[in-house]
């Protein structure tokens, strides 16, 4: 086992001690939701999100009436996301797509999933996890970067490539949780700006690189 896999899998044990019930944090019905969801949630908080797609899903209901949807009014409401005409134009191009080419329900798989406007891995990660229970990969989050970057288990800033030294040293059964418990911690521990390093269990097995320079 290499010093990078002993490593995962110590931080994976304090994970699982820290976050025994780490789950997705967005709120969401269904699948098709639950995208939209995922589509706001670029360089956006899930918190911000939770709130807008509150007022989102009581006014429109069902992948057909985003494909309707008024641009205009689409954008008033998610506007508190950030990047709101690209964020709008994206959910309603992929309910489009959902509805013309996969019969009005989102696709279970990956090949499909990127083919949607406003989808990239992360996304489908995301779907493809908490919907259909399948693990493909590695949700590479703002959080996941920086936090595998200062656990020193990746030297790569693409996500994909990110993602693919993960899915190297985390057992294929743990990409769920990893996801999930990561994001976590990095909300509430080690932070972008001030981690706290000296209140974290899970400093032992973490080199904090580059926390000095954060």
């Amino acid at each position: 086992m290499s010093v990078r896999a002993e490593r995962a899998e110590k931080i994976l044990a304090g994970l699982k001690t820290l976050y025994p019930d780490a789950h997705c944090e967005l709120n969401y019905g269904d699948a098709w939701e639950l995208l939209v969801a995922v589509i706001l949630s670029a360089q956006c908080t899930d918190v911000r999100v939770n709130a807008a797609t509150r007022a989102l899903f009581k006014r429109y209901k069902g992948v057909a009436a985003y494909a309707e949807a008024d641009p205009v009014q689409l954008e008033a409401l998610v506007r508190s996301c950030g990047f709101y005409r690209m964020k709008a134009r994206a959910i309603i191009e992929s309910a489009r797509a959902v509805r013309d080419r996969f019969g009005g329900r989102v696709p279970g798989r990956m090949e499909d999933l990127l083919t949607l406007r406003g989808v990239a891995r992360k996304t489908a990660n995301v779907i493809l996890s908490e919907v259909f229970g399948k693990a493909e990969g590695v949700v590479v989050d703002t959080h996941m970067r920086r936090l595998c970057t200062r656990f020193g288990l990746t030297d790569e800033i693409d996500p994909v490539k990110i993602e693919r030294d993960l899915m190297e040293i985390v057992p294929p059964r743990e990409w769920g949780f990893w996801s999930h418990s990561v994001i976590w911690h990095g909300r509430r521990v080690c932070k972008a700006a001030r981690p706290a390093c000296q209140d974290c269990a899970l400093r032992r097995h973490c080199p904090q690189r580059g926390v000095d320079a954060d």
